[in-house]
C-alpha cells in the first residue's frame, strides 16, 4: 500500500511540474526530479522498464534544463 501512494504521488508532482514547465527554468529541474522519483517507484515496484523509461526521461529533462538555463544567460 506504501509503495503504491509513493508511485502515486511521485506521478502526480512530475505531471504537475510538467504542466508548469513553461514558467521556469525551475519547473523543468522539478519535473526532472519527478521523472527520478517515478523511476525509483518503477524499480522499487520492479517493473524494470517503467524504471528504466523514466530514469531517461530524467536524464532528458535535465538536459533541457541546463539547455535553457545557459540560453537565459
Amino acid at each position: 500500500m506504501a509503495l503504491t501512494l509513493y508511485g502515486a504521488a511521485s506521478v502526480t508532482f512530475m505531471m504537475v511540474m510538467y504542466a508548469l514547465e513553461s514558467r521556469s527554468p525551475h519547473f523543468i529541474a522539478l519535473f526532472a526530479l519527478g521523472c527520478a522519483l517515478s523511476s525509483s517507484y518503477g524499480f522499487l515496484a520492479r517493473t524494470w522498464p517503467f524504471g528504466v523509461v523514466e530514469a531517461v526521461w530524467a536524464g532528458v529533462a535535465l538536459r533541457r534544463y541546463y539547455s535553457v538555463r545557459s540560453s537565459k544567460n
